[in-house]
């Protein structure tokens, strides 16, 4: 039976859970005010629970081994008020309810984030067809990728989880038994840094991510097109009307795409006489990163910013992978009620997403996805908070 068929076999009784454990007191709340209880169950025979790491500065993240996801980042604001500047649920119930609140929330995306034309890759010779979910395409690992998925987790001590995962040969079609690992810590400068690794016993494609949608007002009733963006990329890889990359790479230079001066996303998001705006109804974007040059990205170097003229909160974007995925919370629409009774609308938040490019394992001369057995992948991302 497939992961997905699986998880909506399971919902039925983790919304009874949820109903027996809401009753939690406030003094077993988190910072960002998620009751535990709401989280603790099983599916598919496996413990699902709801971490908590943090720092001695007041920072706090919470995630749940339900698609390892980020549920909440809390850090002060201006005024000295813890903030909750990422979108989500607040109870297992509805992020196991994929047939009414399919998202990809906070989750670790795998084994391929992004796009995969016609689902169709070559590995070892072999010519393999993946599942086709969006526009013919793979997206995101397929419809019962690894945002779906049970990971193990390990909390290392009160600012280190480390969650793994093996993914079975045939996961999607995709080949190799894979183990994966990613590992969240809350530095002590108010940094979220995150690492991916993975193995595999035969060949295949890797590509991880985290699919955080950030808010930094920490209001996310409201479009988030006030917030001010800054990506240090001089080129972006276009996509056609089915937000397939077409394979070029191009200059940003005198386009909306020009993210390189700050500004705030409502000056350009809206201008669809630029054809990438129309086809994505917004920013949903492949950046070629400037950090990432002869092979080799540079994760000391800002890679993105973001910036809340409301709350102060100033988040930088660190990693060591070519490309950064922006999107700008287009199909957001208001009809689910998330975290703190809010329905998020269109645009309320934005994921920054560093990645290995688009239906890479097709392009020959863009950064490799390959991971071949002895070989470990590497991805580091990190998300530093400040006020600024």
């Amino acid at each position: 039976m497939k992961l997905k068929s699986k998880i909506f076999l399971t919902i039925a009784f983790v919304a009874t859970l949820f109903a027996a454990c809401s009753s939690g007191n406030d003094k077993n709340l988190t910072v960002s005010g998620l009751n535990p209880a709401k989280f603790d169950t099983i599916i598919h025979e496996k413990p699902v629970k709801l971490f908590v790491i943090k720092n001695s500065h007041d920072m706090e993240v919470c995630v749940t081994n339900f698609g390892a996801r980020i549920v909440s980042i809390c850090v002060p604001n201006k005024a000295d008020i813890a903030t909750d500047v990422v979108l989500g649920f607040d109870n297992i119930a509805q992020y196991a309810d994929t047939v009414h609140n399919a998202s990809d929330f906070g989750a670790v995306i795998g084994r391929y984030a992004n796009r995969i034309n016609k689902g169709q890759i070559t590995v070892a010779g072999k010519k393999i067809q993946l599942p086709q979910n969006s526009f013919r395409h793979c997206l995101h690992g397929g419809p019962s990728g690894w945002q779906y998925a049970i990971y193990e987790g390990q909390q290392l001590n009160d600012s280190t989880l480390q969650l793994s995962l093996h993914s079975p040969n045939g996961d999607n079609n995709f080949p190799g038994n894979v183990t994966a690992t990613v590992t969240y810590t809350v530095k002590n400068d108010n940094t979220l840094d995150i690492q991916f690794e993975a193995t595999t016993d035969a060949e295949t494609v890797i590509n991880m991510t985290n699919n955080s949608y950030f808010n930094l007002s920490g209001d996310p009733s409201k479009a988030g097109t006030n917030m001010i963006l800054y990506i240090n990329a001089d080129n972006y890889t276009p996509c056609d009307s089915t937000l397939m990359t077409t394979g070029e790479i191009k200059s940003v230079y005198g386009t909306p795409m020009d993210f390189r001066k700050r500004h705030p996303l409502f000056e350009t998001i809206g201008d669809t006489t630029f054809t990438q705006i129309k086809y994505a109804n917004g920013y949903d974007h492949n950046y070629v990163l400037n950090t990432y040059t002869n092979g080799k990205g540079d994760d000391t170097k800002v890679a993105a910013s973001l910036y809340s003229p409301e709350s102060g909160i100033y988040m930088e974007v660190f990693t060591n992978q070519p490309g950064l995925q922006f999107y700008s919370g287009n199909l957001l629409s208001g009809s689910v009620v998330d975290k703190k009774g809010i329905a998020y609308p269109q645009r309320a938040a934005v994921c920054l997403a560093p990645q290995k490019y688009p239906n890479s394992p097709n392009k020959k001369n863009w950064p490799s996805p390959y991971l071949k057995p002895g070989e470990k992948y590497f991805s580091h991302v990190a998300y530093r908070f400040s006020i600024r």
